[in-house]
Order: C-alpha cells, then structure tokens, then sequence
C-alpha cells in the first residue's frame, strides 16, 4: 500500500467536539482572546486538551484570572466495542468544582463525557456536543461563544417549571426574577423551592 492510500485527507471528516462558551460578563471583558474562536482547530488524540489560565500548561487558555491555572482536560479514547472517538473530562483545578451535567467533580476525578454535555465551573457554563467523524489519530475543536446561558435551553427539561408559550422562557410559581437573581441552581437548589 501506498503512503498516498494511508494519509489522512482533508476530506476526511474527523470527530468534532464544539465547546460553546457563555460568562455573565463576556460583553465587557476579553475572556475568549486567546481562543480560535469560529475556526476547526486539528488536535492529536495522543495529547490531552486542556484548558485554564496558564499558556504554557494548557493547550487553550482563558483570559480570566478567576480561572484556575489548568481547569480543565479533555481525554480521547476508543473501546474495542466502537469505532468511535470518545472523550472523558477531568477536573484539574484544585480549588473549584466542576461539574458535568449534574454530577459534581472534585480535582483529579473524571468522567465520560456524553454526546452533549453541560460543563460549569466558575460562572462559566460551557456546552460540549461530539460531532461523530473518522475515528483517527487526531480529532477537531471548534469554540463559540453563546449570547445565552446553555442551561436556559435545558430549563424546559426541569419537571417543575413550566414554559410560557408568549415569551418561551421558563416560570416557576411566577418567581422568574427570583431565579435569575439566584445564579446557577447549583449553588443551593433548595432556594428555588422555598421561594
């Protein structure tokens, strides 16, 4: 066989994981400058994808010194049973949470990343889609930034909040003000229902 025949090509289409970011302050600070915002970025599976405040540490940073110097990693694997690209999260900081979906991770824990992911740490709520592609030696990453938080697409999943047809945001006992001076439902979801 060639080495023309076993080269990747650019019409290959590589596993993709989108990395959408939303900060309550992003408007009026630089927080994304250092990341390839809009454009694919090749990654090599061999190496681990990490992000924090540290450029000479990370593999993207944030320019945010709330950030832990490295937040977080992204792991890609393959099992036996798949020809897909697959991901685990770790937790690299060892002063804050984060946490993936609704599970909470303390430094050094890690976990499967699903298809579609929350991601929070800080004010930060991240969204991570896999887009499935060639299982190959390297993956690629796009990075958005959201005018919204992801979690308020996710509100009409929560069973007790109903949504309101005329404005499509989320009510619960009429307290929507409450909920959004509240924060994240993280930081005491006991609140919500005691309001």
């Amino acid at each position: 066989m060639n080495v023309s025949q076993t080269m990747e090509t650019e019409e290959d289409l590589l596993t993709c994981l989108h990395i959408k970011f939303y900060h309550p302050q992003q408007s009026c600070r630089g927080l994304y400058g250092a990341l390839p915002l809009g454009k694919r970025s090749r990654h090599s599976a061999d190496d681990p994808l990490r992000l924090g405040r540290d450029a000479q540490a990370c593999t993207y940073t944030l320019l945010d010194p709330r950030v832990s110097r490295k937040q977080l990693g992204l792991y890609a694997y393959r099992t036996p049973q798949s020809p897909d690209m697959l991901f685990t999260i770790q937790n690299l900081s060892q002063k804050g949470k984060l946490s993936v979906n609704s599970s909470s991770l303390g430094h050094l824990e890690k976990v499967d990343l699903p298809d579609k992911a929350l991601v929070r740490f800080g004010e930060y709520e991240v969204e991570i889609i896999r887009e499935s592609g060639e299982a190959k030696g390297s993956f690629e990453v796009e990075f958005e930034v959201l005018a919204v938080p992801p979690s308020r697409e996710t509100c009409m999943c929560a069973p007790s909040m109903t949504p309101v047809m005329d404005t499509g945001s989320c009510v619960t006992n009429g307290c929507t003000a409450e909920l959004t001076a509240l924060g994240p439902l993280e930081t005491d979801e006991t609140l919500m229902y005691n309001s």
